[in-house]
């Protein structure tokens, strides 16, 4: 079979979900089954639940993984609803991989490359909003908001009024266009001038913020016993709800700064951090594939009394 897709920080990954002899791990973000083939074989007496909102990432990894027979059931769906369906089981393992893969990055029909003839980016090709829409369609304002707040991009302003400008003359139906226009206003050094933009309407189209935020806390309210929870970002806005997330979740007091007392009980954290730091990616890996440089894995143990 060929691969599409290398997994990043594979090691890494494994040796978090290491010992794990019992239970059901949950691949919230399945992709093409890299990670999810590894723990398997790691852990041969868990099961796994995989899940993927890309119908064409399902059924590649349905083949992938049908040497696991029972041991593997797939949910197509976001994974920001998938810890609330599955709460009832003996979950002992959370991992979710919240990047673009290297399939639909290279795919150019589903529009996330800068060259591609389409504008997409639609991570789940059922639903309506895409990029087309975001582009053509927000107003000026709106545009900005993003361009600012997803793409963290100094030069918002200038770049919304050329992109509603080329739109007034026509609408921008590819990605190829859109990159031009971006090229335009330039962007930070060694980064491509498209880069944030990008990935600013990419947050947009699929709601890459909202959905990682339900995740947490569908993980947090499913008031699991004791369970390794591993989440891998790509860029500063995720990894810093992770880690502020991570965080909260390790603290007793959550009292304001300026309460002289604890009143809260001191009795509000669910476990501990694992990884104080990110991890990321070794430099042998970062030979074999330069897309691993973004990537960051944090991990935290929930172990409730």
């Amino acid at each position: 079979m060929n691969i599409p897709h290398i997994p990043v920080l594979l090691n890494e990954v494994k040796a978090a979900f290491q010992g794990i002899d019992e239970g059901v791990i949950v691949d919230c973000t399945l992709g093409y089954g890299g990670h999810g083939e590894a723990l398997l074989e790691q852990n041969p007496n868990i099961k796994l639940i995989g899940c993927d909102q890309d119908a064409e990432a399902l059924r590649f990894s349905q083949k992938r993984l049908e040497r696991f027979g029972e041991r593997v059931q797939f949910e197509h769906d976001n994974f920001s609803n998938v810890i609330a369906k599955y709460r009832h089981l003996p979950l002992r393992g959370i991992l979710a991989d919240i990047g673009v893969s290297s399939l639909q990055l290279d795919k150019k029909e589903r529009g996330f490359a800068f060259d591609s003839d389409v504008l997409d980016m639609r991570m789940n090709p059922e639903q309506e909003l895409s990029a087309y829409d975001v582009i053509n369609r927000y107003d000026q304002d709106a545009l900005e908001f993003i361009l600012r707040e997803y793409g963290e991009i100094h030069e918002h302003k200038k770049l919304a009024q050329l992109i509603c400008d080329a739109r007034a003359k026509a609408p921008i139906k590819s990605a190829k266009e859109l990159s031009k226009i971006a090229e335009k206003v330039g962007g930070k050094k060694k980064i491509h001038p498209s880069t944030l933009l990008f990935q600013a309407i990419r947050i947009e189209v699929n709601n890459e913020l909202g959905v990682l935020s339900t995740l947490l806390e569908s993980i947090k309210n499913a008031d699991l016993e004791h369970c390794i929870v591993g989440i891998i970002s790509f860029h500063s806005l995720e990894d810093r709800i992770v880690k502020q997330t991570f965080k909260l979740w390790s603290q007793n007091c959550i009292c304001p700064p300026d309460v002289m007392r604890c009143m809260c009980g001191n009795n509000h954290a669910i476990g501990k951090l694992l990884s104080k730091k990110p991890i990321e990616a070794s430099a042998a890996e970062l030979k074999k594939n330069p897309r691993s440089r973004s990537a960051k894995l944090r991990i935290f143990e929930i172990r409730r009394a």
